[in-house]
């Protein structure tokens, strides 16, 4: 069942899942559930690209850009596609002293409202394979020849 959501309340569980897939050890679904998030919203004239920023600590040392977005009164940046630089204008070097409004939403709420919002339904769990330890080709990883053992 789709409920209907406010831009604020859609604003809020981007910043939650934002704050922290910046802290979390596998950030990739957390990012992705924003970058889907922030599509459908500009899709549905629910927020707007503003225009482009400098990156504070590029990779390998150079110079990228990201695309400053507008949701209520949220500011996130997401990576850049072509047309972005075309379409955007370059805004320079992002503004330290701007801080999103702090708003309180556990993690799990947040998650619920945007898959919900999305019109995602089931949990894509992605698991990593598993070495088997009985496998009989392996060597075993003790080694019985060294000095510890006399030979």
């Amino acid at each position: 069942m789709q409920r209907e959501y406010c831009d604020e309340q859609l604003a809020t569980a981007i910043y939650t899942v934002n704050r922290h897939a910046k802290t979390a050890p596998d950030n990739k679904p957390l990012y992705e559930l924003k970058r889907l998030a922030l599509e459908k919203m500009i899709l549905d004239s629910r927020a707007k690209k503003i225009g482009l920023h400098f990156v504070k600590n590029p990779r390998f040392s150079k110079q990228q850009s990201s695309v400053l977005i507008q949701c209520a009164d949220y500011y996130f940046h997401t990576l850049p596609k072509k047309d972005d630089f075309a379409t955007l204008p370059h805004l320079g070097h992002l503004d330290d002293s701007y801080r999103n409004p702090q708003r309180k939403m556990s993690l799990n709420t947040a998650r619920n409202v945007l898959k919900d919002y999305l019109g995602i339904k089931t949990q894509q769990i992605v698991k990593k394979e598993t070495v088997s330890t009985s496998n009989p080709k392996k060597k075993p990883l003790v080694n019985n020849t060294s000095y510890f053992y006399g030979h």
